[in-house]
């Protein structure tokens, strides 16, 4: 894929020439030119200089730009004039000045043309009954005009003469016209006074048009700089983006610390994180605890809990505490690098439903062009005089408007895609945006999508006459052996009950272990420490594993009370581990993955909109129904492997079209066979590539949020589109005077002009509406004053020692007040308190350390 800025364009004629030029050349596979953007993507095996001269001699100009991602995120001095948004400004500046100063001409323009004929304004004693003074002053101030804005005559003439008219040409021809046409009737002027004729030349000023002339240009400068600051705003999530990443680096090299650049940080370096700082690169936490705000990717309000071992991401912030990180990614291949990438690519494609407008923008100026000097010849044959028939020709030229068909789509979708990045959803092509809103069932892979995918302890039965803390520790020794992730749903429960290596070693040894896949693990122990499971016995085998094994294998007997956990564990879909002795069953272990919390109501949110949802899964049947029970789902497969998966959608696909949702390499054959495929932003690799829409965010409410923005988007296209053909299929007749005859109703140069100017504005401003969707629960009013009560009531209380008057209690209320969140301290050396009020959580071991770094001791925060 090679990416361009392409400049000169003005309307969807231009961008429908570039793609068919480039279109032409061998070896070009697709080109996709975003009139929105100025940008032009091509795939095929081209060289870029080829590209580029055939952009050159289709009248336009290129230059090969970086895709997103491929330079550093923070943009520099140096390639600020490649950055499309920095192009845009600078436009849109342009535009700003060129208008003000035609204003500056244009008053006084219409001051002396329309002011004293129409309204009787006084004008200097010189110009009285001096028709040719006044005239003269017109096309002065009129040619001001023109001249400042000749940018038009220039783009719409070499259109012309490289037989590609566009939107410049028509205001280049309908201005040109007007000031032509105007200049040859002040000639006649200068006859009719010569002769005596002052009746003739009177009569004559009423056929200038100069005036229109200007104000043509300036009404149509005027929507072109409106155009322009919506078109920035449409920008406004890629921008934001972009600048999410620092521009600077804390790095440790040495053993010191030193402020470097972010962009000079490589894979294995190791950085350092305070609170407030923006994370500079991916990478894994090495040391400390923390929070991150990850909304900027993912669009979750809520901090995620960091720690040794877990990944942070480039322009994600560091919240409270201390964190040495390790760099995993860089540049292009972070992350934030990722997802600007994808919200950039999909701004630059093209939607099926935007092909019908590029169909009519390809030939719609010619066509007005000839209805334009049709229109004229018409009411000359009708009797009209040339100035009257040129004016409803000029008004045909100057009243319609490819800009607004050829914006229909792009704004949409480029707000639209940008909406979905601010929520975590990131929409690969335009095509995927569109098609997401048309599905009309929806497949849930289970583990990882409905659930967790991370297996938790969730119940622990031990056999009568064992003791419960004796029987975590003996299955946390045995597990810890083990690679299993039902092994290690076990480990993590043990450290949650500060269970660790240390603790096993004053309990057991391990002698042997063996893992026998798909039954289970034995391990012979010697329990030489302290402690014991039964007074007595210094050695012991113990087996883990399913209860096929346990009791059919071993001929492990259950009793009645174990039999009965062993039924309900199973019934309420979770795993049963089972670990006893040689002899006897010692105790169960329930393992489940846990249902994601927004699961439930997601289910729920599809269903409402008409949305049949099904769920895959290559667990068992007992656990699929529990789970499907769980979160409202009715239809469910189970036992399924990869390639049944793909076999399901097919099946699907007969009754509508299909997304599928999942996040394993398992998936990838349904995710690739479904009409669009959603990949959770925590799953693998693999199921990345293969899917058309990624949720950062990896959950279920993101696949309903998906759908929504993608109806609401191809809901705005179809009203843009609308406006788009109505405006024209109703502006160009009232222009040329079809309706003179039935309702009188006669529309002037200047005000064919003004509506084509409003007519893009409307369009662009109509998507912007977009960025009004919001997604997350609503809060009831009721429930307003409680959530008031609540933050009132968010408080702490330390108890402090060491404080002696109230010179202490200052000190004490004043390192307080200095912490992030602390918005108030109550300090009393009497009772030895502090009372803090929060607008925010805030850590105690935060508060503690800010009172105890004064010199005095924190007893307890309550």
């Amino acid at each position: 894929m090679q990416k361009f800025n392409v400049t000169g364009m003005s309307c969807a004629a231009c961008s429908a020439r570039v793609e068919k030029a480039v279109n032409k050349l061998n070896g070009v596979k697709s080109c996709n030119v975003s009139l929105l953007t100025n940008t032009m993507v091509v795939e095929g095996d081209v060289l870029p200089a080829d590209i580029i001269k055939a952009v050159e001699e289709a009248g336009y100009g290129a230059g090969e730009m970086a895709l997103a991602g491929e330079t550093d995120l923070k943009r520099n001095n140096e390639n600020r004039a490649a950055d499309p948004s920095f192009v845009q400004q600078k436009e849109t500046k342009a535009l700003l000045f060129r208008f003000l100063i035609s204003l500056a001409a244009l008053f006084p323009l219409i001051y002396f043309s329309m002011g004293h004929s129409m309204w009787n304004l006084p004008i200097p004693v010189f110009f009285e009954e001096n028709q040719i003074g006044l005239a003269l002053l017109q096309m002065l101030l009129s040619a001001i005009v023109l001249i400042i804005n000749q940018r038009f005559f220039v783009s719409g003439t070499k259109a012309i003469f490289n037989r590609a008219p566009n939107m410049d040409s028509l205001v280049a021809l309908g201005s040109g016209s007007s000031f032509v046409w105007s200049t040859f009737v002040l000639f006649f002027m200068t006859g009719a006074q010569k002769n005596g004729d002052l009746q003739l030349c009177h009569k004559l000023m009423h056929a200038l048009y100069f005036e229109s002339a200007a104000m043509v240009l300036v009404l149509i400068t005027f929507g072109k700089m409106l155009e322009s600051l919506s078109k920035g705003k449409t920008t406004n999530v890629l921008k934001s983006l972009m600048n999410l990443a620092p521009q600077t680096a804390v790095l440790i090299k040495d053993g010191k610390e030193a402020e470097v650049s972010a962009s000079a940080l490589q894979s294995g370096d190791f950085f350092v994180l305070r609170p407030g700082s923006r994370i500079p690169a991916d990478g894994e936490v090495i040391e400390g605890n923390s929070t991150i705000d990850e909304s900027s990717l993912t669009g979750e309000s809520m901090p995620v809990d960091k720690a040794k071992g877990d990944r942070v991401f480039t322009g994600t912030i560091n919240q409270e505490g201390f964190l040495k990180c390790k760099v995993t990614k860089v540049g292009k291949d972070t992350t934030l690098a990722k997802i600007i990438q994808m919200v950039s690519d999909s701004a630059a494609t093209k939607a099926p439903v935007a092909r019908i407008a590029d169909k009519v923008s390809g030939i719609f100026v010619p066509v007005v062009m000839s209805i334009a000097v049709c229109v004229v010849a018409v009411w000359i044959f009708a009797g009209k005089d040339t100035g009257y028939a040129l004016a409803r020709g000029i008004s045909v030229l100057v009243i319609s408007c490819p800009c607004a068909l050829g914006l229909a789509t792009p704004v949409a979708i480029m707000v639209g895609t940008g909406v979905g990045a601010k929520n975590g959803i990131l929409f690969k092509t335009a095509q995927s945006l569109e098609e997401t809103g048309k599905a009309q069932i929806v497949v849930l892979d289970k583990t990882g999508t409905i659930t967790e995918g991370k297996p938790e302890v969730t119940d622990v039965f031990v056999e009568d006459g064992l003791s419960f803390a004796s029987f975590e520790k003996l299955i946390f020794a045995v597990e810890m052996q083990s690679e299993h992730p039902l092994a290690k749903a076990v480990c993590r429960y043990g450290n949650d009950k500060n269970i660790n290596s240390e603790t096993i070693l004053k309990f057991c040894k391990i002698l042997e272990f063996e893992n026998m896949p798909g039954r289970g693990v034995k391990a012979r122990i010697n329990f030489s420490g302290n402690e014991k499971t039964e007074p007595g016995v210094h050695e012991k085998t113990i087996y883990a594993g399913k209860s096929d094994y346990i009791c059919k294998t071993l001929g492990i007997a259950l009793s009645s009370k174990m039999e009965q956990n062993l039924d309900k564990i199973v019934q309420e879909g979770k795993t049963p581990l089972l670990f006893s002795d040689k002899n006897r069953l010692l105790g169960l272990v329930a393992v489940a993955d846990k249902i994601k919390a927004d699961s439930k109501d997601a289910v729920e949110k599809l269903k409402k909109a008409g949305i049949e949802v099904y769920m895959l899964t290559g667990d068992n049947k007992n656990t699929a129904a529990a789970i499907a029970q769980k979160v409202g789902i009715s239809e469910f497969v189970a036992n399924v492997t990869p390639l049944e998966k793909a076999d399901c959608i097919k099946a699907l696909q007969r009754k509508g079209k299909v997304i599928m949702a999942g996040d394993g390499i398992n998936d990838a054959p349904a995710l690739t066979g479904a009409d669009i495929g959603m990949g959770m932003g925590s799953g693998t690799d693999i199921a990345m590539e293969a899917c058309q829409v990624v949720l950062v965010n990896s959950s279920v409410e993101a696949v309903a949020n998906a759908i929504t923005i993608s109806r609401k988007t191809l809901r705005n296209i179809h009203e843009n589109l609308f406006w788009a053909f109505f405006y024209n299929l109703l502006g160009i007749p009232l222009a040329a005077g079809v309706f003179i005859p039935l309702f009188g109703w006669e529309l002037s140069p200047m005000f064919g002009a003004a509506a084509m100017s409003l007519s893009s504005f409307c369009v662009v401003s109509n998507a912007l509406r977009l960025n009004l969707l919001r997604f997350g629960k609503k809060i009831k009013k009721d429930n307003i004053f409680e959530m008031n009560k609540k933050e009132v009531q968010m408080t702490k209380t330390l108890k402090v020692e060491g404080m002696m008057c109230s010179h202490c209690e200052g000190r004490v209320k004043k390192v307080l007040e200095a912490v992030d969140g602390v918005t108030e301290a109550v300090v009393s050396h009497e009772k030895g308190t502090a009372v803090v009020t929060l607008s925010k959580e805030v850590a105690s071991d935060l508060l503690k350390k800010a009172v105890e770094d004064a010199d005095y001791k924190v007893l307890a925060v309550e």
